[in-house]
């Protein structure tokens, strides 16, 4: 009997390794944190969201709209682009909050920031959420949900120098966010193979002009 409880044991520590040893070996995807601080309006935001971030999805990313802006003692926000950035800022957070999921809220608004001008007609219509955004935005919950994304931009060390802020596994990229495939390549430490744009052109390091935005005491570049 003895030697029989023996064996079990021994088979199911068996079993147990080769199924550890299986995964690890086979592996799923570890994903690298990929945080973007960033405000609307901003060209520069606007680029990397519109033309940059699409290029990479094979992350926990995580979007903060807060910017550039300040935070009086008596909690106001004011905005380096005014109240427009403030509202579309506002705007953003009311979307991250309906779609958790980064893969859904990011479209809506990339949408926004391709057409700052006209995007209550055209993204509601492709990606809907009209009634809950729209009820985040008038109540105080979008105050709430900006007051917290100004903590997180104003408590990051290293501080944030400039917009839009991208940071991989919470370290900043400075002057070289703007090749943040290959960085993020880099930083991938999954046992699976790279993903797939790790070995395109885009993870390529290309020289492009410095896109950067400081906030100066009059709130212009």
């Amino acid at each position: 009997m003895a030697s029989s409880s023996s064996n079990k044991l021994v088979f199911l520590a068996f079993l147990l390794l080769f199924v550890f040893s299986n995964n690890l070996v086979a592996g799923k995807p570890q994903k690298v944190k990929l945080n973007l601080y960033y405000e609307s309006l901003c060209p520069y935001s606007q680029k990397f969201i519109n033309d940059d971030l699409v290029k990479l999805f094979e992350s926990d990313l995580k979007l903060v709209p807060f910017g550039n802006a300040k935070v009086s003692d008596n909690l106001t926000v004011t905005c380096q682009h005014g109240e427009e950035e403030c509202k579309l800022n506002a705007i953003g957070a009311c979307a991250i909050k309906t779609w958790p999921n980064p893969k859904m809220h990011y479209w809506f608004i990339r949408c926004v920031e391709k057409d700052t001008k006209n995007w209550e007609s055209s993204c509601f219509k492709t990606y809907g959420g009209e009634k809950t955004i729209r009820d985040c935005y008038s109540s105080n919950l979008s105050k709430k949900l900006i007051l917290g994304y100004a903590k997180q931009t104003l408590n990051l060390m290293p501080k944030k120098e400039y917009v839009p802020w991208v940071t991989v596994n919470g370290k900043p990229l400075y002057e070289n966010y703007e090749d943040f495939v290959a960085q993020m390549c880099k930083a991938y430490q999954g046992k699976a193979p790279l993903p797939k744009v790790c070995n395109s052109s885009a993870s390529a390091k290309k020289k492009v002009l410095k896109l950067q935005v400081s906030y100066g005491e009059d709130f212009h570049h």
